[in-house]
């Protein structure tokens, strides 16, 4: 009889599943890959089961992925010292050269894992396609090296990558016109690419559960938005530390057609599935329509 019950709520899970998978049937995704799932291997292997299945079930998912953690470590390991100015890396020669090394490096790893799990990956650099184009970027006046703005992307490589039924998985160096390559901020990226693909879904893989009314109290979380009221959110001033350029990056790729945006905990096993297919969702979602049901968010 248990037997019996465990295959019913698994006919039940695809049930709930099936209007989610016709309805972003064909349509864009962009994950951007980062945080702890990053960092811990069960989760790293879980977050690209949740991707292939989005690909094998119709969806077109794009990767665009950081690596923060592991250039400190090389940096460290070359025995060098990672600075840090408003949250910013310092990007000296001696650092781009390393980030750029490293974020190939992870970039192949996972074009690896995507093709274990029997589906086409082809790994890319913002430098390939000339696809993001940027220029230096300063911190509150301050220069910091090679850190870049993006200024344009040509995503005519990205298309013809989802064309060929690849998954395009995307590291976020850039280059100028000059062709000075520059380390570029994995969620800038991101919401850059979705922007310029028409991007149904936005999701940032994060290191907490989502948005919070008042971070020290997790009964306030946001489950969705509108782009107009997390722009007032921001505005407010009740937002601080990392989570406020994500929000902003967040707000404008709405406001730029972009359909949703999900801030979702990556520490949490198989969290785009959860979020994406099932009716409540797990994290905080950022929508263009005000008046949309919340169950209609995922």
């Amino acid at each position: 009889m248990e037997a019996k019950l465990s295959e019913m709520q698994k006919a039940e899970v695809l049930i709930e599943a099936l209007p989610y998978i016709q309805r972003f049937n064909r349509k864009i995704i962009v994950v951007k890959y980062g945080g702890s799932a990053m960092v811990d291997e069960q989760l790293k292997h879980q977050v690209i089961q949740d991707v292939v299945l989005l690909k094998l079930v119709g969806f077109k998912p794009i990767i665009v992925h950081g690596g923060g953690k592991e250039i400190s470590r090389w940096v460290n390991k070359v025995g060098m010292e990672p600075r840090f100015v408003n949250g910013l890396r310092v990007t000296d020669e001696a650092t781009m050269e390393i980030a750029e090394m490293v974020l190939n490096k992870v970039n192949k790893s996972l074009v690896q894992l995507v093709g274990e799990l029997g589906v086409k990956a082809v790994g890319i650099s913002g430098k390939d396609g000339m696809l993001l184009k940027c220029e230096k970027k300063l911190s509150k006046g301050q220069d910091i090296g090679f850190v870049g703005n993006i200024t344009q992307v040509n995503p005519k490589i990205i298309l013809d990558l989802l064309e060929k039924d690849f998954l395009p998985i995307i590291c976020p160096i850039g280059c100028d016109g000059k062709f000075q390559s520059y380390n570029i901020n994995a969620d800038d990226a991101a919401c850059a690419v979705a922007r310029a693909v028409n991007a149904e879904k936005l999701a940032f893989l994060t290191d907490v559960e989502g948005l919070y009314r008042d971070f020290e109290d997790k009964n306030t979380l946001i489950s969705e938005m509108s782009a107009g009221e997390a722009r007032q959110f921001v505005e407010s001033g009740c937002l601080g530390g990392g989570m406020l350029p994500k929000l902003l990056n967040c707000v404008e790729a709405v406001e730029n057609g972009v359909s949703r945006v999900h801030i979702l905990d990556g520490r949490i096993p198989h969290c785009l599935l959860l979020e994406i297919f099932t009716n409540r969702g797990i994290g905080t979602v950022i929508h263009a329509e005000p008046d949309e049901p919340a169950e209609e968010q995922n």
